[in-house]
């Protein structure tokens, strides 16, 4: 009879667990995705693409950009509700530049910016609009580039934040590599994204010079993030050169307790 109690109140908790998973997800999903997620072709597009981008990988869903409430069908899309839906062309940079502001305005300052009004490259021309993917210096390329000009102006911009953009990646390696031995990462992570999101911000004015001018400062602040890095580093190599001495004192004492052992036997 316990048996069976006990195999009853196991099925009671998967089952119930199983709702409550369900449950959840359920309400993870906001009606912008269920209903758009139902439709069919153009309509539907918007809901695989911002499933797969970094927008959705970091929480931001559509009504945080197109506002609108994201909990009842009938108030969704009402400008009551906030709804701003699809900006025109030209009023992209300030849709996104709600949450990007510095790039927002370097953007602005530089010749795509000036151009705006006349069909210059705004965010989603090079970002895509829903299927964004994480800022990479590979968004930098002929096939993007070149579709609105000659790609040397772009080849330059990419040599010029190349070899910080490598320093970036490799510093993000190695804090991340601290943070898996139980290392407090937090004030390096922070120095990094403030040094990531100021050159970021730097490129996209697009102007060499200015690129060249300040990347210095930049690079300066990674060297000082480098350097508490390497004294972390050099810490937990001298943990580790202890650690193993400590281990091949506690073998050597574990022998000579064996031997001493060994002899009172053989004496015995």
């Amino acid at each position: 009879m316990k048996k069976i109690r006990n195999i009853f109140v196991l099925a009671l908790v998967l089952v119930s667990s199983f709702f409550w998973v369900t449950i959840s997800n359920a309400a993870d999903d906001t009606v912008c995705i269920q209903c758009h997620g139902g439709l069919d072709g153009v309509l539907s597009a918007p809901v695989k693409q911002w499933e797969e981008s970094v927008h959705s990988a970091n929480g931001i869903s559509c009504h945080d950009c197109h506002g609108g409430d994201p909990t009842d069908f009938e108030l969704a899309m009402l400008p009551e509700s906030g709804f701003i839906g699809v900006p025109d062309y030209a009023q992209v940079p300030e849709f996104c530049g709600r949450c990007h502001v510095g790039v927002k305005d370097d953007y602005m300052a530089s010749a795509h910016g000036q151009a705006l009004e006349m069909g210059g490259a705004q965010c989603v021309v090079c970002h895509e609009s829903h299927a964004i993917q994480l800022a990479s210096i590979e968004l930098i390329n002929e096939n993007s580039c070149s579709r609105c000009h000659d790609y040397e102006r772009a080849v330059k911009v990419k040599t010029a934040i190349s070899s910080t953009e490598e320093s970036l990646a490799q510093l993000e390696k190695s804090v991340a590599s601290l943070h898996r031995v139980g290392i407090d990462t937090k004030r390096l992570e922070d120095s990094l994204f403030s040094s990531r999101n100021s050159f970021r911000r730097l490129f996209h004015t697009v102007n060499i010079d200015k690129i060249n001018n300040q990347k210095s400062e930049i690079e300066e602040g990674l060297s000082e993030t480098k350097a508490a890095i390497l004294d972390y580093e050099d810490t937990l190599g001298q943990r580790k050169m202890v650690g193993g001495a400590i281990v091949l004192l506690l073998i050597l004492g574990g022998c000579i307790a064996l031997l001493i052992r060994k002899t009172f036997t053989d004496e015995d």
